[in-house]
């Protein structure tokens, strides 16, 4: 079961922050534009980091703890999802936030969601 360890803890950030989409309609997924627009740079920059760092031999990872499937470059495809859950679970965390206190975030006028108004 150690082989599943990575993978367990990635599902699990996707389980404690995945519900905010339903339970507050944050639209994180129904704004899938602006969510790749977060999400993507990071992506390319710590995927091509990791590369760099493994073909130098400065990192690696536990064939124990991880599936033990090395994608080209050596990467294991659990460092892959990690650059795209991590990045998403924050995104949600966030939007909930903004939902919840509507705070603006710094995000123009125009494009923040007005605060829901209670009676």
């Amino acid at each position: 079961m150690a082989h599943l360890t990575y993978l367990g803890l990635l599902v699990g950030c996707l389980a404690v922050t995945a519900p905010l989409e339903l339970l507050l309609g944050v639209r994180v997924y129904a704004r899938w534009r602006r969510l790749l627009l977060a999400v993507l740079p990071e992506f390319v920059v710590f995927v091509v980091w990791v590369l760099y760092a493994i073909s130098a031999g400065h990192w690696n990872y536990s064939d124990t703890r991880t599936l033990g499937v090395r994608l080209p470059g050596g990467m294991p495809p659990e460092e892959v999802l990690f650059f795209l859950v991590v990045p998403v679970c924050a995104v949600l965390a966030l939007e909930a936030v903004r939902k919840v206190t509507g705070w603006d975030a710094g995000y123009p006028a125009d494009e923040a969601e007005p605060p829901v108004r209670r009676a």
